[in-house]
């Protein structure tokens, strides 16, 4: 976040008008933007400022998009780093995504769509650096849940959990004794919401309601068209 609160965007582009507007477009709708406009100065830029999301273009003056998008990735794994351009051939999609990209996207492109693309983005990884903050360990009524370890336990019994069914009971136990959303779990685990997982996902919640009747008082119970509450006593 910059001094003012707002989330802050590292914008590189090269190409005068465009920048400009789109750093205006950012800015109104609340976000702190500084625009570079060839690589070698955004490389300046990143190794001075602290940016909570990059947005580079490919065909820069000085220094290209993936070398510096390389660069960023090699200071700074968690930065989202979204490249904007006009190259839109397959292998330049894949050297985006190899040096590190969360998502590529080709001009001529709808800003309403970036912004959407943004906002999930930082949301996902808020929600990825809130989660490092977790316990170790949840206690579930009689049991003991260590999600690092996946193992679930009930005094000397240990059960050796999936890492999908330990990630949905994660996700549980993060919103215990109130309704964690279905789409929640689908879009975080199965990465989409559909007919075909939405079935996964019921398969992989009975397994863990098996696994937790040694103790009466915890249930999951399914809150109709909403998702999921996993209820202690």
């Amino acid at each position: 976040m910059s001094g003012n609160g707002k989330t802050k965007i590292l914008l590189v582009e090269d190409e005068p008008n465009f920048g400009a507007i789109l750093k205006d477009y950012l800015e109104l709708n609340d976000y702190s933007v500084v625009l570079c406009k060839d690589g070698s100065i955004a490389h300046s830029s990143f190794q001075k400022g602290k940016y909570d999301m990059v947005l580079l273009d490919v065909m820069l003056p000085k220094m290209d998009g993936f070398t510096l998008g390389k660069y960023i990735r090699d200071k700074d794994t968690d930065v989202p780093l979204i490249y904007i351009t006009a190259k839109s051939q397959k292998q330049d999609l894949l050297e985006g995504f190899r040096t590190g990209a969360d998502d590529y996207i080709t001009k001529p492109f709808d800003s309403e769509v970036l912004l959407y693309k943004m906002k999930a983005i930082l949301k996902r990884n808020h929600e990825v650096f809130e989660e490092t903050e977790l316990p170790e360990n949840f206690s579930i009524g009689k049991f003991n849940f260590n999600h690092k370890l996946r193992i679930l336990s009930l005094k000397t019994k240990k059960q050796l959990l999936s890492p999908r069914e330990s990630e949905l009971l994660k996700l549980l136990c993060i919103h215990i004794n109130e309704v964690m959303p279905r789409s929640k779990a689908l879009n975080k685990i199965w990465n989409e919401e559909n007919y075909f997982t939405t079935r996964s996902m019921d398969v992989f919640m009975a397994r863990l309601r098996k696994y937790l009747k040694a103790d009466p008082n915890v249930e999951i119970v399914n809150i109709h068209g909403n998702g999921f509450i996993l209820r202690t006593g």
